[in-house]
C-alpha cells in the first residue's frame, strides 16, 4: 500500500504501522518530547496505529500548528 509521510509517498506492506512508515522516511530517530505523528485532519498519531491506503502522515514539533 501507498502512504505519504510528510507528502513523500512510500510503498509499505499491509498491516504496517505508523512506526514502520517512519522507519521507512528516515524519520524515526527524530520522534522525541519536541516531535509529534499527525494525521492530514491533525490527529495525533500513535507509533502502533494502523496505516490505510493513501493515508497521509505528518512529523511536526509540538510548537508548531499540527498540519496545513
Amino acid at each position: 500500500m501507498k502512504v505519504f509521510v510528510n507528502d513523500r509517498p512510500f510503498d509499505l506492506l499491509a498491516g504496517m504501522t505508523v512506526k514502520h512508515a517512519l522507519v521507512a522516511a528516515g524519520l524515526l530517530t527524530e520522534m522525541g518530547s519536541s516531535k509529534r505523528t499527525y494525521d492530514q485532519w491533525g490527529n495525533e498519531l500513535g507509533l502502533g496505529g494502523a496505516l490505510s491506503e493513501g493515508m497521509k502522515i505528518y512529523v511536526r514539533s509540538t510548537k508548531s500548528p499540527a498540519c496545513q
